[in-house]
This record gives C-alpha cells, sequence and structure tokens, in this order.
C-alpha cells in the first residue's frame, strides 16, 4: 500500500525534512550528540571546548594535549599555546571521525583585531591537522567577523587554500564585506540577535518570521544568491525551532544537540522557506564596500556593534580559562602530581 507524500511527511520528523532542504550541522564538542543526529558537518567554538573539556570522558585528550605542549619546548606561554592548539585540533580529529563533512575549528578571540596573527593561527591549526594525515578540504577555519578577520580570510582563502567560516556576523555590513572577501562560509547568529531585541525593544515574542535574527539571515542569503556569490550562508546560534524550521533552504544550519533533539521528536510540516531562485526576485542592491565605508555601515547598527564586541569577550573569556586549566594541569605534571 503506497504512502501518499504528504502522509509521509507528517511520519518523518522536523529533522529528517530539513536534511532535504538544507545541511544540518552539529553545534558541539560533544562527540556523542554528533553520533546520534549524523549531522553533515560540525562546528566547535572555545565555550564548547571548555564545557567538553570538563568532561571525565574527554580528559585523555587534553592529557595528549598537554603532553604535547610540554614535550615541544619554549616558554610556558608557548607551552600553554601549543597545547591549546593540539587540544582544539584534537577535538576536531575526534568529530571528523563521525561526520562525512568538515569541521570548522576556531582561531582564538583575542586575535580578533590582528590580521597577520589570525593567519599565522590559522596555518598552524591546518598543519596539525595535515600532520595528523586530515587534509584541509575537511577544515573550516573560524575567523571573526571583524576588518582584520575578514582580510585574514580572504588572505588564507587566496594564499594558502584554506577554507574559512567567518563567525560572530551580525551586520549586513559583515555579511558583504565577506562575500567580497570570497571567503568560504559566513556564521550569521540567529539567537543573539533575538536576543539584543529582546533585551533593547519593547517587545519580548516573536514569530518565526518575524524573528528579527531569521529576517536578518533572510536578507543576506537573498543578496548572496542573487548576486551569485560564492561564500555560502550558514545560520547558527538558535534559540528556539522555529527559528532553524523558518530557515529551512538555507546552505547549512549549525544546531546545538538540544535542538537536534527537539527537532527529531517534532513531526510537524517543514516548508522550503529559502530558494535561489526566489532569491533573485528580492529588491536588494548590490553595494561593494571599503575599509572605511565597511566600518561606517557597521557602525550605524547598534545591535551588531554590541553583539560582535560581546561575542568576541565571551569568547576570549572562554579561553582564558581554558588556558587556566591547562597551566593547572601542566604545573601538576612538572610537580609529579
Amino acid at each position: 500500500m503506497s504512502v501518499s507524500p504528504d502522509k509521509r511527511r507528517k511520519m518523518e520528523s522536523a529533522l529528517v525534512q530539513l536534511k532535504k532542504y538544507t545541511v544540518v550541522v552539529a553545534d558541539t564538542g560533544d562527540f556523542n550528540a554528533i553520533e546520534e543526529y549524523k549531522p553533515q558537518d560540525a562546528t566547535t567554538n572555545p565555550s564548547l571546548i571548555l564545557a567538553a573539556a570538563k568532561m571525565p570522558v574527554y580528559q585523555h585528550l587534553v592529557d595528549q594535549a598537554i603532553k604535547y605542549g610540554m614535550a615541544n619546548g619554549g616558554t610556558e606561554e608557548e607551552q600553554v599555546t601549543n597545547a591549546m592548539d593540539k587540544l582544539f585540533v584534537s577535538f576536531g580529529l575526534e568529530i571528523l571521525k563521525k561526520i562525512p563533512g568538515r569541521v570548522s575549528t576556531e582561531v582564538d578571540a583575542r586575535l580578533s583585531f590582528d590580521k597577520d596573527e589570525m593567519v599565522c593561527r590559522a596555518r598552524r591549526l591546518i598543519s596539525l591537522y595535515e600532520e595528523a594525515g586530515i587534509k584541509k578540504d575537511r577544515i573550516l577555519i573560524k575567523l571573526s567577523s571583524t576588518w582584520e578577520g575578514i582580510q585574514a580570510g580572504q588572505e588564507l582563502e587566496e594564499n594558502y587554500g584554506i577554507h574559512c567560516n567567518m563567525t560572530l556576523l551580525f551586520s549586513f555590513a559583515q555579511a558583504v564585506a565577506c562575500a567580497e572577501a570570497h571567503v568560504t562560509l559566513i556564521s550569521p547568529f540567529v539567537g543573539r540577535i533575538l536576543d539584543w531585541h529582546k533585551e533593547n525593544t519593547d517587545r519580548k515574542n516573536y514569530e518565526p518570521h518575524e524573528d528579527p535574527g531569521v529576517v536578518s539571515v533572510t536578507k543576506i542569503y537573498n543578496y548572496y544568491k542573487k548576486f551569485n556569490y560564492s561564500t555560502v550562508v550558514m545560520g547558527a546560534s538558535f534559540r528556539n525551532t522555529g527559528e532553524v524550521k523558518a530557515l529551512a533552504g538555507c546552505d547549512l544550519l549549525t544546531i546545538s544537540p538540544g535542538l537536534l533533539g527537539e527537532l527529531s521528536q517534532d513531526h510537524s510540516a517543514v516548508k522550503c522557506s529559502l530558494t535561489p531562485h526566489g532569491a533573485k526576485d528580492c529588491d536588494l542592491q548590490q553595494m561593494h564596500l571599503d575599509e572605511k565605508s565597511f566600518r561606517w555601515l557597521h557602525n550605524e547598527d547598534r545591535m551588531a556593534v554590541e553583539k560582535l564586541s560581546d561575542g568576541i569577550r565571551k569568547f576570549a573569556a572562554d579561553s582564558i580559562k581554558l588556558e587556566s586549566m591547562i597551566k593547572e594541569r601542566m604545573l601538576n605534571v612538572k610537580n609529579g602530581q
């Protein structure tokens, strides 16, 4: 007995339906969650790695990183930096065993305004992956979407063939600059945009299609497709499944394990909201930004200015916590504990 397409969709979970329109990416450093939901790709950041590094099940990776950092000599600061790089790559290597696609590994947010140092650190991370037998095509280097970060992304793509994922993206100016830099991918933060609007306006509730984060990503997606940019869009930082489903059709969506679980239990119909064909009909005009016009346009968006700086500070704070943990463990090893 055949089952009608509508009935079949009702039987399928929202997650299964979503995967028909969009590449689903797991936003986590927890390998077990990746194994359970079977995403194409995975993303990490300092906050996720810090949380995972505290779990007993992953202590062997922390120990390996510390051993690596100490074995390569140098000052204490250099040993900690080497251990941090190794730890991020070690998590990435384990994640790559669980997925068919790519993993995103982030450059230290404290380098967000230093183009040359971001390029240097990115190349270092790639060399560690290559030493482990992983080709750079399976890695996305995450960089903050500052002007300096975007220029670093362009240099890495053009000169070294290193694919970049521009993160902490909140403004249309950032999206335009990333497209013109021809980076591989951007990660506009849906949920953090919603957070700002709830905190700074009288409105506290939004339907998914009115959600300011959804509206922002929809505009960026349409702009990219209308003007045929090669850069792809990966919606990130979701607060609820309504936001996720409202962006079905986006190139990629990176989703936390909690929301992946909700989507797997949700059997409501998911419709494709974003399409390249639909984007051609939008009324957006193409623009070109140099550094001065980028900084002015980005500065005009109060939400984006505040959320970008806040995001950099929070990722930097978690990197410092991770460094402190590694320093303490190194000291224990040196003292024979």
